[in-house]
């Protein structure tokens, strides 16, 4: 494996295991999967570049699309708990009592 893909391998499994391990605030796990889709969309850009393909030049771009998407919607959950429930702590969010 080439020291740039160990990274951004690296760059992935820190952010999924501070999603799954970190789950106190919303905020930090949003930017947990704000850093996996980051780090995806560098791995895909590279890959695309090193195979001189012109067939995967689209794909981070729809990648960095669904990625801002997923950021305001995840923006916009923030705003709205932290409004009704005072605080973005994952632990007095109850899905079932809203």
């Amino acid at each position: 494996m080439m020291p740039i893909h160990f990274a951004f391998t690296t760059a992935f499994a820190l952010g999924l295991t501070g999603l799954a391990f970190q789950r106190t605030h919303l905020l930090s796990a949003l930017l947990c999967l704000e850093g996996m889709m980051l780090s995806l969309y560098v791995a895909l850009s590279l890959w695309s570049l090193q195979l001189d393909s012109s067939g995967f030049s689209p794909a981070p771009m729809i990648l960095l699309a669904f990625s801002a998407c997923e950021a305001s919607a995840g923006l916009a959950l923030l705003v709205a708990t932290s409004r009704t429930h005072g605080s973005d702590r994952l632990k007095n969010l109850n899905l079932l009592q809203c």
